[in-house]
């Protein structure tokens, strides 16, 4: 069977790598020069800075999608563990380090906060881990359930473990029952941008990604592009064929169903199905063809996701103590997110992300005066096809509360690239530059996202747009849950996919939380 991937992220190339090791004649057209997606890297003064996703996490998806292939994750990839999670400070005061160990945390918001706040910090943890154990096998390795199905499949008996994952609540709300100081909640709320939402309007249900955290952050040797070659080096190893610089203009839709693809160049390829691993809401704009419109629902503008503005930096610092991940707060941490997702604008003193890609366990500090590699990011509102931002007024506020916490940059030009929102919309049409699809705000937020097969039949959807959400390890997942789904409906069947390529020792996945994995998915008839 011929499929054509529209999209060489990181859904599209687990979705290749599986396709292809199962006898599908596979093609991934990618607009771009390289693998990877919003994986990418800016080169800045003669070095390649990681402009994209700078967290490696849930290991045991990227070990299940090699392993299926024979082959073995470490093998291609250098991953060191981070013992530092992330850095923290505050323009008001304060520094805290987070650890992967538990209770070395506690011992540093002890002397931060209270002994009383690393009480809470314990029991958010334990708490944070039965959500994980609760939802990992039935959603997030699974296709995308409704509300009701995934009660079903969480099952009966364990009731009590799901409303626990406080599905009503909102994230702010449910850190006001662990944190008493402010600082502390705003640190455990950032969670919700992990997924481009609001901790004020996404459920606490995202309390969950401090597990992911504390289960293991890897620092990849060579940077996150080296994912990307990874991935792409694995797909091409099982068959697939990459075509490079070849944009996709149109979903070919032939008797109601996808039937290959056109370039910008005129050239057609034709397909017994096609995976869409791009923004779901390009294809409900018409952005890929009248006949693929019905595909999938446009986002509507209010319900965008964050987006950003990014500054990849090769400049040298002064003044702080940089770690790999570095966060660096303000006061009001409401007036950022009302400023962004109501008022459509950028507050005056944002949060401020500093990735020091040559600070580490996978590099040496850089030496003293020398230029380091950073990525520094600030959330915006997804407006990048409706407004222009003040790009110099929003720099200068980013780097004095950087400033006020320390941390000196030495910018000047040539050592500096900026990506707006409308450079991002530029990138990833159809999106405004929302950066994570839709918004996952509300108990239902997460159940909006469109899952693995579309509207239209033959067409397939992966990415950080679709279930089971963004980030790299869930892009990966929806990768791998598209390419199930189209093996099954070729083969004619019509069975949920549920724990795909789920190791329960390795998700944390117990038998009193979860239904038992489905095992690996059958071969079907290519």
């Amino acid at each position: 069977m011929r499929v054509a991937v529209i999209g060489a992220g990181v859904g599209g190339l687990a979705a290749a790598a599986d396709l292809a090791r199962r006898g599908c004649e596979v093609t991934v057209f990618e607009a771009a020069a390289a693998p990877g997606g919003k994986m990418r890297q800016i080169e800045v003064a003669g070095r390649g800075v990681d402009a994209g996703p700078t967290v490696f996490t849930m290991r045991w998806i990227f070990e299940a999608l090699f392993a299926d292939a024979g082959r073995r994750l470490e093998d291609h990839l250098d991953m060191l563990p981070s013992e530092l999670l992330a850095r923290h400070a505050w323009r008001a005061g304060g520094r805290l380090d987070l650890f992967a160990d538990i209770g070395r945390s506690m011992e540093a918001i002890a002397a931060f906060a209270s002994p009383e706040d690393a009480r809470g910090y314990r029991e958010f943890c334990a708490r944070s881990a039965a959500i994980y154990r609760t939802l990992a096998g039935p959603f997030i390795a699974s296709e995308r359930p409704s509300p009701l199905e995934l009660v079903r499949r969480v099952g009966a008996g364990n009731l009590g473990q799901f409303w626990r994952t406080a599905p009503l609540r909102s994230l702010w709300g449910a850190l006001g029952a662990h944190f008493r100081d402010v600082r502390l909640r705003q640190l455990f709320a950032r969670y919700a941008t992990y997924v481009g939402a609001s901790p004020f309007l996404a459920p606490a249900t995202l309390m969950l990604i401090a597990h992911v955290e504390q289960d293991g952050v890897w620092q990849v040797r060579g940077g996150m592009a080296a994912v990307a070659r990874a991935l792409h080096g694995l797909a091409e190893a099982q068959g697939a064929r990459f075509r490079f610089g070849a944009r996709v203009e149109e979903v070919l839709v032939d008797g109601g169903r996808a039937a290959g693809v056109r370039l910008a160049t005129g050239e057609v390829q034709r397909a017994e199905a096609v995976l869409f691993n791009g923004d779901a809401s390009a294809l409900g704009q018409g952005l890929l063809g009248a006949g693929a419109r019905r595909a999938a629902p446009e986002t509507p503008r209010a319900r965008r996701s964050l987006s950003a503005i990014t500054w990849c930096v090769n400049a040298p610092t002064e003044g702080f103590a940089l770690a790999h991940h570095n966060v660096f707060f303000a006061e009001d941490y409401a007036e950022e997110f009302d400023a962004i997702f109501r008022r459509r604008s950028l507050c005056a003193a944002p949060t401020v992300y500093v990735c020091a890609q040559d600070r580490g366990p996978a590099a040496e500090a850089p030496a003293p005066g020398g230029a380091e590699r950073l990525l520094v990011l600030v959330n915006a509102p997804a407006e990048g096809d409706a407004q222009a931002l003040d790009l110099a007024r929003h720099e200068a506020e980013a780097f004095a509360l950087l400033a006020a916490c320390g941390l000196h940059v030495a910018r000047a030009p040539g050592r500096m690239a900026a990506t707006t929102p409308k450079g991002f919309h530029a990138l990833f049409p159809g999106t405004g530059g929302a950066l994570y699809g839709r918004a996952n705000h509300g108990m239902t937020g997460s159940f909006a996202r469109p899952g693995a097969a579309s509207r239209l039949p033959g067409l397939y959807l992966a990415g950080g747009s679709v279930h089971p959400g963004a980030g790299v390890p869930m892009a990966a997942m929806s990768g791998r849950l598209a390419a199930a789904r189209l093996l099954e409906d070729r083969a004619g069947e019509r069975r949920a996919i549920v724990g795909l390529g789920l190791s329960p020792a390795a998700a944390g996945v117990t038998a009193d939380t979860s239904r038992p994995p489905a095992g690996r998915i059958r071969p079907a008839p290519t």
